[in-house]
Order: structure tokens, then sequence, then C-alpha cells
């Protein structure tokens, strides 16, 4: 196992792509190994990050009602949850979330709404443009969105209106896909990342794991996403809601987590690792672990419908391991 180890470290350092079976044999190796494994995928990190962490933070700017029939989701009409449900938030309420993001130490700041995409409301589109040159001339941050589909001409306005990035999950393997969404196509999906990536904006797509995918699917996945040159890569762990498909699926093992983080370090060698939504929940006491497993991004304060831990604790861990948030 050491070998195999040592054999993908190095084609990782020279951003050659790891054959299938071997990504997979390294998700299958046992618990005892977790520590060469993520050793190796710490010098990768190291390798192409340096000891920089990206930290973002973002708002629900339009919360529940959405037509999507999403297995995960708290905000899909298809399930009974006891979320909050408001339409897009004024432009005041996302500036103010943008200069708080600033202060708890993030340096990117994305809108989030819920719902198919901008497609069928050319007047809420209107006003997303106008809330994005809004926090572009108020707050000095990074600016990025997550509309759900969009079009080539939808995605050139956004990089008019000052976005910098878009995100547009691809939420888990095509193979795997048909069990967690049936409203949305997974070409669908391809297509906004494209649209994004030819409007020039930097393209943010990653997957939850822990819905019940296999190991070979997980290794699908990272392999789409290198194959679409996505430039961060948001690892999200399933925090089961209640009322929603998926609120009885098992939760993945800490130690599991890790080695799902280094593997796809070893995939994406320089692509931005972002450890997301459930890493509280899924790692608890092992959450430091992530950077070591070869995550250099992780998201601060709360999610969409669930609560994150205080910043200030994230701050802390960084300085103790001596990372340094980028700014």
């Amino acid at each position: 196992m050491e070998s195999l180890i040592d054999l993908c470290r190095g084609k990782a350092l020279r951003r050659e792509p790891l054959a299938h079976a071997e990504a997979l044999e390294l998700l299958r190796m046992p618990a005892e190994k977790i520590m060469p494994l993520m050793a190796a995928a710490d010098t990768v990190r190291r390798h192409f990050k340096g000891n920089r962490i990206s930290l973002c933070s973002i708002i629900n700017a339009r919360s529940g009602r959405c037509p999507e029939d999403c297995a995960f989701c708290s905000q899909s009409v298809h399930h009974k949850t006891d979320i909050p449900e408001y339409e897009l938030v004024d432009a005041q309420t996302i500036t103010a979330a943008a200069g708080q993001a600033l202060k708890n130490g993030a340096h990117k700041f994305g809108i989030v709404t819920s719902g198919k995409g901008p497609a069928n409301s050319a007047a809420e589109f209107t006003a997303l443009l106008e809330r994005i040159r809004d926090m572009k001339d108020s707050v000095s941050i990074h600016r990025c969105a997550s509309l759900g589909v969009i079009s080539e001409h939808q995605a050139a306005a956004l990089k008019e209106a000052g976005l910098a990035e878009f995100h547009h999950n691809i939420e888990t393997a095509r193979s795997f896909y048909p069990n967690i969404c049936g409203t949305r196509s997974y070409d669908e999906n391809i297509g906004s990342i494209r649209a994004a990536r030819k409007a020039g904006l930097r393209v943010c797509s990653g997957v939850i794991f822990g819905m019940g995918e296999t190991p070979e699917q997980r290794v699908e996945m990272a392999e789409e996403l290198r194959a679409l040159e996505v430039d961060s890569v948001p690892l999200n762990f399933l925090n089961p809601i209640k009322g929603t498909r998926l609120e009885n699926a098992a939760p993945l093992k800490p130690l599991e987590i890790l080695k799902i983080i280094a593997v796809f370090r070893l995939c994406l060698p320089d692509r931005d690792l972002k450890v997301a939504g459930g890493r509280e929940v899924n790692l608890r006491d092992l959450q430091s672990f992530m950077f070591f497993a070869g995550a250099n991004s992780t998201m601060v304060g709360n999610y969409l419908t669930t609560t994150g831990r205080d910043a200030a604790q994230d701050l802390q861990m960084l300085k103790d391991l001596e990372l340094e948030a980028v700014d």
C-alpha cells in the first residue's frame, strides 16, 4: 500500500491523472493506513498551495419553495421541513453580510438562491445583477454566486456586473444522479459550468458524499471534475435533514471522510479543495485533520439552512496549525 501511495503522490506532484483503479484502491484502504495517505496528500497540498487557506462565506439570499426534488435538500417543495421561506433579500442585507464575512476572516462571499435558476424571472435576474454591482462598490471581497442553472448570456451578464466566481455543483456521479434528482438533468449542471467558464468566470463545482454512492462513483466524481477543469471543488458531507428523502442516511465515519479528502487531493492536485457542508457534524474533533488530508479551503459561518460554528473558532484553528488565511 505504501508503494501505491508513493506512486500516486509522484503522479500528483507532476499533475498526472491517477488511474481509476489506483484511486479506488486508495479509497478502499484500511483505516490503519490513513496517516501515510494523509501525509502524501499534505505534501501535494503544500507543493501547490503552500500554507495559505482560503475561507469563504455565503448568504441564503432566497430561501425555500424550490421546485427541484433533490433528495438531500431542505428547501425543496417535495419535502416537509421546518426552514424559513422568503424571497430575494435586499441589497443592504447582502452587503452587510458580505462585510461581516470579511470581518470573520473570509476573502470570498457567495450569494446563494433557491430554485432551478433565474431563467423564468428576468426581473429577479436584473435585481441579482444590481446586488452584485452594489456589493462590488461597497465591500472589497471576492464575489461569488450560486444561482442554479444559467445560460451563456446570463453568465456573461454576471461577469459584466462584477461577479468573479460562479458555483454550481455536479452533486454526485452521473451514474448515481438519477437517485438524487429527477427534475434537473446532469447535462444541465454541466452546461452551467461550461457557460460560466466561457464567460471568463472562475468556476466552483463540487459534490456531496454520504448519499448512498459507491467508492467507484466517488472516483467517477473526481474524474468528472478534473475533466471539467473547475477551479475550486467543495467537498460536502451529508448532514441529513429531517423531512428530506435522506433524513435516515447513515453518517460517514470521520476517517472515511479524511480518506475521501486525501484521494481528491491526489486526483485534483492543483485545484482549490474546499471542505464545506457537514464538516462540523461529521468530522467533529477531527476537523483540523482536513488540512493535513489535503484541503486548502473551508467555509466559515453558517450554511444555507444549518448552522456552522463560530468563525473565531476556525480562525483559532488555523492559528494553532500555523496556517495562514488568504486575505
